[in-house]
């Protein structure tokens, strides 16, 4: 039955769909032109923030009809305010990270793009020419925010025209290889394609002058943002409110745990003495533990997570059929990041793991990411926005596909790797190794992101409050990461506040509520159910964690 919360619900998302063309791409629903982008002006801004509002004030009367549409109710209203009040500080019009901006997503959005017929090549060719005018767009919005504010930061700029750089490059540009794959595949449209691909480059290096020559001379040295606007960062990210200062010296504790767990370890691998330094290198050296090029990481990703998805189904979670593939994808001359994009609604393009390697990356331990895999693809995001995308019959389009909170999304997928190792799926020392530095550049990220943000003391890192160079020594004795990964990394943190550590964060919340749910079976004097547990929370779709830690209560 569809109510009226999920009729407003399926309205706001159509509207979406029109007002941000990539979302129609990414899904997989006619709605929006695929060959166009959003309108990044701040008109376009505006118009999102009308919508907003025109949705909230008709959601105000309505009056829920279930539980499942008392939630639907709640989501929906929790996220738009959130949002709203991002938009109401002027942190969505001209955002600028290194990570997602409207750079990141007109790059980004082709690799989702179909590829499998002339017309879509078309299609294809449309928006590549559609990069010039989205930009036009985008730079009256940046504009916007150099007069407004918030400030952006010197580091963030310079990061971004640098990443613009690469797609100006033919050499290195993505719209390059782009170009050459459909000309190979239809010939007739060879001359469309590099004509447009060169447009899309030129787009790119235009806008990395815009920033060196109009941004970055107004651009401050400061990465923090502090405590106001991380307060608000974080209520979005989490869909929850918590306290930061709290939160702050539990990451420390967790890392100080971690940290003598990962010792430990490495006294169980290679005896007495032994550091957790010198058992990575170790593992690291093991030639059973090694990948050799980005074919080999593709084949051992597929393999690991087909495994996961056998083992896990019946038993821990109820996989429908339809999400029973999952793709593992990398992606070459990339930035770094590690990230999972869900179905097409019909299935027809599956869920996908895609690993962005960057350039002259061609070694890689399993031993420390193995449990990247049940990150990404399962029992993580995979399971978690795949059935979201099935559950038709019971969740909202706009459930299904936009009420997304990183906290709930990205806590689950840190759950599910705690859950992979209390399963025994990390028995083996050097995986669980693996598992453990997992986590601590999980805390790691908490106890930079809120140091840099809030202006907490760096204690033995640094002279004063914590700062880009002594963020840069933590991580390094911290985090077992390639330099170019740990990089990017770092300059993710200082340009998305509030996102990294909604991870560590969201876990902790997830294991709240389950220790809860367990408390609750006891107390009525029955065995806890931990599949039906994961499936009662998974069928919700995502939500805030407070609206999460409600449904479930």
């Amino acid at each position: 039955m569809t109510t009226a919360i999920d009729e407003l619900s399926n309205s706001y998302f159509y509207s979406l769909l029109k007002m941000f063309p990539d979302l129609a791409t990414s899904v997989g629903i006619e709605g929006g032109d695929e060959g166009a982008f959003p309108d990044y002006s701040p008109a376009g801004t505006a118009a999102y923030k009308a919508l907003i509002e025109e949705t909230l004030t008709a959601l105000a009367p309505l009056t829920p009809e279930s539980p499942q549409d008392e939630v639907g109710a709640a989501a929906l209203r929790e996220r738009l305010t959130c949002e709203l009040d991002l938009i109401n500080a002027g942190e969505v019009t001209g955002q600028l990270n290194v990570i997602e901006c409207p750079l990141t997503g007109v790059r980004d959005i082709f690799d989702l793009m179909p590829t499998d017929t002339e017309p879509q090549w078309e299609t294809i060719a449309r928006r590549l020419r559609a990069v010039e005018p989205a930009f036009a767009g985008y730079k009256e919005s940046l504009f916007t925010r150099l007069k407004e504010g918030p400030a952006f930061p010197a580091r963030q700029v310079a990061r971004c025209a640098e990443q613009c750089d690469s797609q100006a490059d033919p050499d290195t540009s993505n719209f390059t290889k782009l170009a050459a794959a459909g000309a190979e595949a239809f010939p007739a449209l060879t001359e469309e394609l590099e004509e447009a691909a060169a447009i899309a480059r030129t787009s790119f290096e235009a806008l990395a002058t815009f920033l060196r020559e109009k941004i970055a001379p107004s651009a401050i040295e400061q990465d923090g943002v502090g405590r106001e606007r991380y307060e608000r960062f974080s209520r979005g990210f989490l869909g929850a409110t918590v306290d930061l200062d709290e939160t702050y010296e539990w990451g420390k504790a967790e890392l100080a745990r971690i940290i003598a767990e990962q010792e430990e370890i490495a006294t169980q691998l290679y005896g007495p003495g032994t550091t957790v330094a010198e058992a990575m290198e170790r593992l690291n050296n093991d030639p059973d533990r090694q990948l050799h090029s980005t074919t080999e990481l593709r084949t051992w990703m597929q393999e690991t997570a087909d495994g996961a998805m056998e083992a896990i189904s019946g038993t821990y979670f109820d996989v429908p059929d339809a999400m029973k593939t999952m793709e593992c994808m990398v992606l070459e001359d990339g930035t770094g990041g590690i990230y999972y994009t869900a179905p097409t609604d019909d299935f027809s393009r599956p869920g996908r793991m895609w690993w962005s390697v960057p350039a002259g990356v061609t070694d890689f331990a399993t031993w420390q990411e193995k449990t990247t895999v049940f990150h990404e693809g399962v029992p993580g995001h995979h399971l978690q926005l795949g059935l979201a995308t099935f559950m038709r019959d019971e969740l909202n389009l706009w459930r299904r596909h936009c009420c997304w909170t990183s906290g709930h999304g990205e806590g689950w997928a840190l759950y599910a790797e705690q859950l992979m190792a209390e399963l025994g799926f990390q028995h083996d020392p050097g995986d669980r190794m693996g598992v453990l530095d997992s986590m601590r550049l999980r805390a790691a990220r908490v106890v930079v992101d809120l140091g840099v943000h809030l202006g907490k003391d760096a204690g033995d890192y640094g002279n004063g409050p914590w700062d880009h160079d002594s963020a840069w020594k933590f991580l390094r004795e911290n985090v077992a990461m390639e330099e170019n990964f740990l990089s990017f990394e770092l300059d993710r943190y200082l340009g998305w506040p509030g996102q990294a550590p909604s991870y560590k964060i969201g876990q902790r919340i997830w294991n709240e509520l389950r220790e809860e749910a367990k408390t609750r079976a006891e107390e009525a004097g029955e065995e806890f159910d931990m599949k039906a547990w994961h499936m009662k929370a998974l069928r919700l779709g995502g939500l805030g964690l407070d609206t999460l830690a409600e449904a479930l209560r």
